[in-house]
């Protein structure tokens, strides 16, 4: 019978950003692609919001794989069900990194940080802040599905002070699919309270005018 067994490993991650960190910097959003998607394709999605106080950083997950079976599309993802806890565990120390690096010359406290989380990163987003080692003052989650609650991936006291949006599409294809869409969004405002809902006529995307009326 095998015996299953775990090392650790250096790997390298891949991100991208938008604008330039200076010293004029006010904001900083650290946005989380979904499943199957790649970060450069994901961050043209913020260059609309660019300024000489903005600066974004697009990470990317740490698993890749091919969309299709003619093997020429390429998505990455932030994790499988597959060994779950040391990939949760892998893209926590990932960003955590990145966070760390990316601000190595500025203090979290003088920012304003958002944390943007789309489709499946947007559990990827509430399980990153649940973890304690960045702080944020704005959470998006945008069509994230949370199948036992937003309590499952993050302690609602940890969204206290944090202004917390959940965005979806009205014809978003996976909240059709919920049986009772409705319930659902009751049960994640009360699971975190003052959790702001914006829906909107569209499917599954980040539209970025309905972004830009959020900020």
């Amino acid at each position: 019978m095998p015996h299953e067994h775990h090392i650790s490993v250096q790997r390298t991650a891949r991100y991208y950003t938008l604008g330039q960190l200076t010293e004029q910097t006010t904001h900083v959003w650290f946005c989380l692609h979904g499943f199957g998607q790649l970060a450069r394709y994901f961050s043209q999605k913020f260059t609309g919001f660019i300024d000489e106080k903005t600066f974004v950083v697009v990470p990317e997950g740490l698993s890749r794989l091919y969309l299709n079976g003619e093997y020429q599309r390429v998505g990455a993802s932030w994790l499988t069900r597959e060994d779950k806890d040391h990939e949760i565990s892998d893209f926590l120390a990932y960003l955590n990194t990145l966070y760390d690096h990316v601000l190595a010359n500025h203090s979290p406290q003088t920012l304003h940080i958002t944390l943007l989380g789309f489709s499946q990163g947007a559990a990827t987003a509430c399980r990153w802040l649940n973890h304690g080692h960045v702080s944020a003052n704005r959470l998006i989650l945008w069509a994230g599905f949370f199948p036992n609650g937003l309590t499952d991936v993050i302690d609602p006291i940890k969204l206290a002070a944090v202004d917390t949006h959940y965005v979806y599409g009205r014809q978003d294809e996976f909240i059709k699919d919920i049986p009772d869409a409705a319930a659902y969004m009751r049960r994640m405002q009360e699971d975190v309270p003052g959790l702001q809902l914006t829906a909107y006529n569209g499917t599954h995307r980040v539209e970025p005018e309905v972004l830009g009326k959020l900020i």
